[in-house]
Protein backbone atom coordinates (compact mmCIF):
# COMPACT_ATOMS: atom_id res chain seq x y z
CA UNK A 1 0.00 0.00 0.00
CA UNK A 2 1.29 3.61 -0.56
CA UNK A 3 0.70 6.65 1.23
CA UNK A 4 1.01 10.55 0.80
CA UNK A 5 0.27 13.48 2.83
CA UNK A 6 -2.82 16.00 2.21
CA UNK A 7 -3.83 19.04 3.51
CA UNK A 8 -7.43 18.71 5.41
CA UNK A 9 -9.84 21.49 5.48
CA UNK A 10 -7.92 22.98 8.63
CA UNK A 11 -4.48 22.87 7.01
CA UNK A 12 -3.20 20.10 8.90
CA UNK A 13 -1.31 17.16 7.31
CA UNK A 14 -2.92 13.80 7.38
CA UNK A 15 -1.61 10.58 5.70
CA UNK A 16 -3.92 8.82 3.37
CA UNK A 17 -3.44 5.52 1.90
CA UNK A 18 -3.80 4.88 -1.28
CA UNK A 19 -4.74 1.69 -3.50
CA UNK A 20 -5.63 0.06 -0.49
CA UNK A 21 -7.52 -3.24 -0.56
CA UNK A 22 -11.21 -3.26 -0.82
CA UNK A 23 -11.56 -5.64 1.39
CA UNK A 24 -9.55 -4.67 3.99
CA UNK A 25 -11.53 -1.10 3.77
CA UNK A 26 -14.92 -2.54 4.31
CA UNK A 27 -13.94 -4.69 7.65
CA UNK A 28 -12.01 -1.63 8.65
CA UNK A 29 -15.56 0.37 7.92
CA UNK A 30 -17.72 -2.28 9.39
CA UNK A 31 -15.38 -2.78 12.80
CA UNK A 32 -15.19 1.11 13.14
CA UNK A 33 -19.27 0.62 12.89
CA UNK A 34 -19.38 -1.86 15.12
CA UNK A 35 -17.59 -0.52 18.28
CA UNK A 36 -18.71 3.44 17.46
CA UNK A 37 -18.61 5.39 20.68
CA UNK A 38 -21.86 5.27 21.21
CA UNK A 39 -22.01 1.38 21.06
CA UNK A 40 -19.29 0.63 23.15
CA UNK A 41 -20.48 2.26 26.79
CA UNK A 42 -23.71 0.10 26.04
CA UNK A 43 -21.71 -3.03 25.25
CA UNK A 44 -19.77 -2.84 29.01
CA UNK A 45 -22.77 -2.43 30.50
CA UNK A 46 -24.57 -5.69 29.13
CA UNK A 47 -21.20 -7.54 29.60
CA UNK A 48 -21.85 -6.16 33.92
CA UNK A 49 -25.15 -7.32 33.15
CA UNK A 50 -26.23 -10.53 31.76
CA UNK A 51 -22.72 -12.07 30.98
CA UNK A 52 -20.25 -11.26 34.38
CA UNK A 53 -23.17 -10.56 36.68
CA UNK A 54 -21.56 -10.28 39.65
CA UNK A 55 -22.93 -6.82 40.76
CA UNK A 56 -26.28 -8.02 41.95
CA UNK A 57 -25.40 -9.83 45.05
CA UNK A 58 -28.05 -7.32 47.13
CA UNK A 59 -31.11 -7.96 44.78
CA UNK A 60 -31.07 -11.88 44.42
CA UNK A 61 -32.56 -12.42 47.77
CA UNK A 62 -35.51 -10.06 46.33
CA UNK A 63 -36.53 -13.16 44.26
CA UNK A 64 -35.13 -13.23 40.26
CA UNK A 65 -38.10 -11.45 38.78
CA UNK A 66 -36.87 -8.18 41.27
CA UNK A 67 -32.75 -8.75 39.43
CA UNK A 68 -34.50 -8.85 35.81
CA UNK A 69 -36.62 -5.76 36.15
CA UNK A 70 -33.70 -3.61 37.35
CA UNK A 71 -31.13 -4.98 34.96
CA UNK A 72 -33.09 -4.06 32.33
CA UNK A 73 -33.65 -1.16 33.77
CA UNK A 74 -30.89 -0.14 33.45
CA UNK A 75 -29.80 -1.67 30.23
CA UNK A 76 -32.71 0.48 28.62
CA UNK A 77 -31.26 4.21 30.57
CA UNK A 78 -27.74 3.40 28.90
CA UNK A 79 -29.55 2.62 25.77
CA UNK A 80 -31.05 5.97 25.77
CA UNK A 81 -28.12 8.32 27.41
CA UNK A 82 -25.28 6.42 25.32
CA UNK A 83 -26.90 5.72 21.71
CA UNK A 84 -30.10 7.75 21.38
CA UNK A 85 -29.68 10.97 22.40
CA UNK A 86 -26.25 11.58 20.91
CA UNK A 87 -27.18 10.23 17.64
CA UNK A 88 -30.02 12.06 17.72
CA UNK A 89 -28.07 15.12 18.89
CA UNK A 90 -25.65 14.90 16.02
CA UNK A 91 -28.19 14.33 13.66
CA UNK A 92 -30.23 17.22 14.55
CA UNK A 93 -26.75 19.14 14.34
CA UNK A 94 -25.97 18.13 10.73
CA UNK A 95 -30.11 19.11 9.91
CA UNK A 96 -29.49 22.62 11.44
CA UNK A 97 -26.06 23.28 9.82
CA UNK A 98 -24.08 23.65 13.02
CA UNK A 99 -21.35 20.13 11.66
CA UNK A 100 -20.66 19.67 7.94
CA UNK A 101 -20.80 15.66 8.35
CA UNK A 102 -22.29 13.13 11.19
CA UNK A 103 -19.38 11.36 10.80
CA UNK A 104 -17.65 14.53 12.04
CA UNK A 105 -14.26 14.11 9.76
CA UNK A 106 -13.52 17.31 10.62
CA UNK A 107 -12.38 18.68 14.51
CA UNK A 108 -14.00 21.87 14.78
CA UNK A 109 -17.32 19.38 14.23
CA UNK A 110 -16.93 17.96 17.41
CA UNK A 111 -16.78 20.35 19.74
CA UNK A 112 -20.66 21.31 20.27
CA UNK A 113 -21.35 16.96 20.05
CA UNK A 114 -18.71 16.86 22.85
CA UNK A 115 -20.22 19.22 24.97
CA UNK A 116 -23.89 17.54 24.36
CA UNK A 117 -23.07 13.98 24.81
CA UNK A 118 -21.21 15.53 28.21
CA UNK A 119 -25.00 16.97 29.26
CA UNK A 120 -25.90 13.02 28.72
CA UNK A 121 -23.61 11.51 30.05
CA UNK A 122 -23.58 13.35 33.42
CA UNK A 123 -27.10 12.71 33.87
CA UNK A 124 -27.01 9.08 33.85
CA UNK A 125 -23.75 9.15 36.52
CA UNK A 126 -25.94 11.09 38.54
CA UNK A 127 -29.24 9.30 37.94
CA UNK A 128 -27.21 6.12 39.16
CA UNK A 129 -25.19 7.54 41.76
CA UNK A 130 -28.44 8.41 44.01
CA UNK A 131 -30.09 4.72 43.03
CA UNK A 132 -29.71 2.16 45.34
CA UNK A 133 -30.28 -0.58 42.86
CA UNK A 134 -26.63 0.56 40.75
CA UNK A 135 -23.90 -1.70 41.74
CA UNK A 136 -21.11 0.74 43.03
CA UNK A 137 -18.96 -0.48 39.76
CA UNK A 138 -21.35 0.93 37.34
CA UNK A 139 -21.83 4.07 38.99
CA UNK A 140 -17.93 4.65 38.21
CA UNK A 141 -17.97 3.71 34.82
CA UNK A 142 -20.73 6.07 34.28
CA UNK A 143 -18.83 8.66 35.86
CA UNK A 144 -15.65 7.22 33.49
CA UNK A 145 -17.34 8.00 30.84
CA UNK A 146 -18.00 11.19 31.33
CA UNK A 147 -14.62 12.23 32.71
CA UNK A 148 -13.36 10.72 29.71
CA UNK A 149 -16.02 13.00 27.67
CA UNK A 150 -14.66 15.97 29.22
CA UNK A 151 -11.29 15.68 29.06
CA UNK A 152 -11.62 14.92 25.41
CA UNK A 153 -13.63 17.93 24.77
CA UNK A 154 -10.64 19.46 26.13
CA UNK A 155 -7.74 17.38 23.96
CA UNK A 156 -10.26 18.39 21.27
CA UNK A 157 -9.06 22.15 20.92
CA UNK A 158 -5.47 21.06 20.02
CA UNK A 159 -6.05 18.07 17.82
CA UNK A 160 -8.50 15.67 16.31
CA UNK A 161 -8.49 13.00 18.98
CA UNK A 162 -9.89 9.92 18.05
CA UNK A 163 -13.54 9.29 19.64
CA UNK A 164 -13.09 5.44 18.80
CA UNK A 165 -10.08 5.45 21.50
CA UNK A 166 -12.03 7.88 24.11
CA UNK A 167 -14.60 4.77 23.92
CA UNK A 168 -12.19 1.85 24.07
CA UNK A 169 -9.23 3.14 26.18
CA UNK A 170 -12.02 4.13 28.58
CA UNK A 171 -13.66 0.43 28.24
CA UNK A 172 -10.73 -1.48 28.87
CA UNK A 173 -9.24 0.52 31.40
CA UNK A 174 -12.51 -0.65 33.40
CA UNK A 175 -11.99 -4.20 32.76
CA UNK A 176 -8.82 -3.90 33.84
CA UNK A 177 -10.14 -2.52 36.99
CA UNK A 178 -12.47 -5.07 37.61
CA UNK A 179 -9.47 -7.51 37.15
CA UNK A 180 -8.13 -6.13 39.94
CA UNK A 181 -11.03 -6.54 42.18
CA UNK A 182 -12.32 -9.80 41.11
CA UNK A 183 -9.28 -12.02 40.28
CA UNK A 184 -8.23 -13.87 36.81
CA UNK A 185 -11.71 -14.75 36.13
CA UNK A 186 -11.55 -11.33 34.50
CA UNK A 187 -8.33 -12.80 32.02
CA UNK A 188 -10.04 -13.87 29.22
CA UNK A 189 -12.43 -10.82 29.01
CA UNK A 190 -9.32 -8.23 29.33
CA UNK A 191 -7.37 -9.99 26.53
CA UNK A 192 -10.48 -9.90 24.24
CA UNK A 193 -10.73 -6.26 25.20
CA UNK A 194 -7.26 -5.49 24.35
CA UNK A 195 -7.19 -7.45 21.31
CA UNK A 196 -10.53 -5.22 20.11
CA UNK A 197 -8.91 -2.34 21.16
CA UNK A 198 -5.84 -2.97 18.77
CA UNK A 199 -8.13 -4.12 15.83
CA UNK A 200 -10.57 -1.14 16.07
CA UNK A 201 -7.11 1.35 16.48
CA UNK A 202 -5.80 -0.21 13.17
CA UNK A 203 -9.07 0.15 11.62
CA UNK A 204 -8.94 3.69 12.26
CA UNK A 205 -5.59 4.11 10.66
CA UNK A 206 -5.77 2.30 7.72
CA UNK A 207 -9.34 4.48 6.87
CA UNK A 208 -6.91 7.78 7.30
CA UNK A 209 -9.24 8.75 10.33
CA UNK A 210 -7.13 9.62 12.14
CA UNK A 211 -3.25 9.66 12.71
CA UNK A 212 -1.23 7.14 15.21
CA UNK A 213 -1.06 10.54 17.56
CA UNK A 214 -4.68 11.02 17.85
CA UNK A 215 -5.58 7.54 18.25
CA UNK A 216 -2.56 6.93 21.24
CA UNK A 217 -4.04 10.26 23.24
CA UNK A 218 -7.72 9.02 22.49
CA UNK A 219 -6.14 5.61 24.03
CA UNK A 220 -4.45 7.90 27.00
CA UNK A 221 -7.91 9.75 27.70
CA UNK A 222 -9.93 6.66 28.49
CA UNK A 223 -7.59 5.82 30.86
CA UNK A 224 -7.29 8.91 32.26
CA UNK A 225 -11.30 9.83 32.13
CA UNK A 226 -11.40 5.79 34.44
CA UNK A 227 -8.09 6.83 36.83
CA UNK A 228 -9.96 9.97 37.85
CA UNK A 229 -13.56 8.27 38.68
CA UNK A 230 -11.92 5.55 40.42
CA UNK A 231 -10.46 8.19 42.93
CA UNK A 232 -13.66 10.84 42.59
CA UNK A 233 -16.72 8.65 41.94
Amino acid sequence: MDSKLVLNSENELRETIDHQPKAQKMIATLLSYIFHPVFVPVYVIYFLLFVQPFLFVALRLEGPDVVIRAKMGILLQSIVNYTFFPLVTVLLLKGVGFIQSIKLKERKDRIIPFIACNIWYFWIWYVWRNLEAVPKELVIFSFAVFMASSIGLLVNIYMKVSMHGIALGTATAFLCLLGFEYGPGMAVYIAIALLITGVVATARLLLSDHTAKEVYWGLAVGVAGLLVATVVA
